[in-house]
């Protein structure tokens, strides 16, 4: 299996703004344990309504969000 291409960003943006788990949680309202998964990139699919939800409460926008990294085989073709 290729590995991820896409990743979340969220860790990086609460440690960038001194957010804990349950400071994004009440931002957002969305569960103690999504928001674990997804800041340690646990996870392999969000769903729209989580990642709107974060993007409200975190005023941030998709793209700021995931980022898109290409694997080492796409890069060399």
């Amino acid at each position: 299996m290729e590995p991820l291409s896409i990743r979340c960003r969220l860790g990086e943006m609460m440690r960038e703004r001194g957010l804990q788990n349950k400071d994004v949680v009440e931002l957002t309202g969305v569960s103690r344990n999504t928001i674990t998964s997804l800041a340690g990139n646990a996870t392999k699919r969000i769903d729209y309504d989580t990642l709107g939800a974060l993007c409200r409460g975190l005023g941030v926008t998709p793209g700021d969000l995931l980022e898109y990294i290409p694997n080492a085989k796409e890069s060399t073709e």
